[in-house]
């Protein structure tokens, strides 16, 4: 008769849904309430531009996400008091969010050099090519 040994079992969290992040109901009527008092996209009346805002940001991310897989309450709860902080919120067009806004937090340069390059040092065109190995036939 042979021993069994038990089964390794590697367990991975789960993402967290946007509900768990904090993007439920409540953040819901936040929000709509949030665009009606703020209707233009802030970034573009800044431009000289009147657009209207589909989005509501967290001017400093709050990374609640982070936060609770951190499992760290007080950073928790400094995160939840942050997302809530409604003087932590902006309204942005759908454009401004997914292309400035994300350039920002991620810190990268808008525009290019003299020579058409991109500025910000991460841009991939900026990155290093990677090796190339050169094999003979059959090898």
């Amino acid at each position: 008769m042979c021993r069994q040994r038990p089964l390794a079992v590697t367990v991975k969290a789960r993402p967290l849904t946007a509900a768990g992040k904090g993007y439920g109901y409540r953040w819901q009527k936040a929000r709509a309430d949030h665009l009606r008092r703020n209707p233009l996209c802030v970034f573009c009346q800044r431009a000289g531009r009147l657009v209207p805002a589909s989005v509501v940001d967290h001017i400093t991310p709050p990374r609640l996400g982070d936060a609770k897989l951190s499992g760290d309450p007080e950073r928790i709860a400094a995160a939840w008091k942050l997302f809530w902080d409604r003087t932590n919120w902006q309204s942005l067009c759908k454009i401004c969010h997914d292309s400035t806004k994300q350039r920002m937090e991620k810190g990268g340069r808008l525009g290019c050099s003299e020579s058409g390059l991109p500025i910000d040092p991460n841009h991939h065109w900026n990155r290093p090519a990677p090796a190339v190995t050169a094999r003979g036939r059959g090898g």
